[in-house]
């Protein structure tokens, strides 16, 4: 049995938290694992990624992992944080630095009283009682600057830390992940290492996405995407066949879970999740 699992974002308005709700229905009737909710820069939805991260529970059932991130908060804030989640019936947080305000490769500005590093969050989360995942990166993160080892020790230092799984950041080639798979696997690593998958529904957004999270983008993959971006629906058949190519690559590699970004649009993934029978 494959475990599918899903990521969304907190709604800016009513009429996006209406949508949620609808587009979160669809996705529900493929029996995923856990649902996540993400954190905006510097706290700025902190109030409604706890609240939408509760009603998710109460609605549905699902069990949610909340994301949180070290910009801009001090250390009392995120116990602050971790405590309003355990409150809410919160088990699992997702623990993240967070890109400085100008992105990824922005120079890291310390938020006095702070954290600095995502290990560090790990630990303290760990200590409140929670189960923690973390973020890993195919491609290396941006910051890594191309340096393999500082990537995966950094990955290593947060599962001594206390994290248990680890969800990786998009990505597009196979070869990305099974140079992580292996090399946490020579490390002797346990992290419960889940793929994430985004199927692409617009092509502009996916090249940003791209450079702000370091993942490269084929030069074969940008081609067909290049060739359908002024026709919306041609984009969207593409995405979904991608990604659909993508997760049977990584189904045949062994993997046994696939966490989806949705950008808050159940009809891609749920069509990928169809076309592989999963989810049922």
């Amino acid at each position: 049995m494959i475990e599918l699992s899903f990521e969304f974002f907190p709604p800016k308005d009513q009429p996006g938290e209406e949508r949620l709700w609808q587009e979160l229905t669809q996705l529900r009737s493929l029996s995923p694992k856990f649902v996540s909710v993400t954190y905006g820069a510097g706290g700025s939805t902190r109030e409604r990624t706890i609240r939408v991260t509760e009603e998710i529970g109460q609605r549905t059932g699902l069990d949610t992992v909340a994301h949180l991130t070290c910009v801009g908060s001090t250390q009392s804030e995120l116990s602050e944080v971790l405590d309003s989640y355990k409150g809410a019936g919160i088990k699992e947080v997702l623990a993240l630095r967070g890109d400085p305000v100008g992105g990824p490769l922005a120079t890291w500005e310390s938020t006095p009283g702070g954290f600095d590093h995502a290990d560090q969050l790990v630990k303290l989360a760990v200590e409140k009682g929670l189960g923690v995942g973390v973020a890993a990166f195919p491609d290396l993160h941006p910051a890594s600057n191309g340096n393999v080892e500082l990537d995966l020790e950094t990955l290593l230092r947060k599962e001594e830390f206390g994290a248990t799984f680890a969800i990786s950041q998009f990505f597009f080639e196979i070869s990305s992940w099974e140079r992580l798979m292996n090399q946490l696997e020579k490390a002797g690593s346990n992290l419960k290492l889940i793929p994430g998958v985004m199927p692409v529904t617009n092509v502009k957004q996916i090249v940003k996405f791209a450079q702000l999270s370091g993942t490269q983008i084929p030069d074969k993959t940008r081609t067909r995407f290049e060739a359908v971006a002024e026709d919306e629906k041609a984009v969207r058949e593409l995405g979904v066949e991608i990604a659909a190519e993508l997760c049977t690559q990584l189904l045949e590699l062994g993997c046994k879970s696939l966490h989806f970004y949705t950008m808050n649009t159940a009809e891609a993934t749920v069509k990928v999740c169809q076309s592989l029978d999963l989810g049922k």
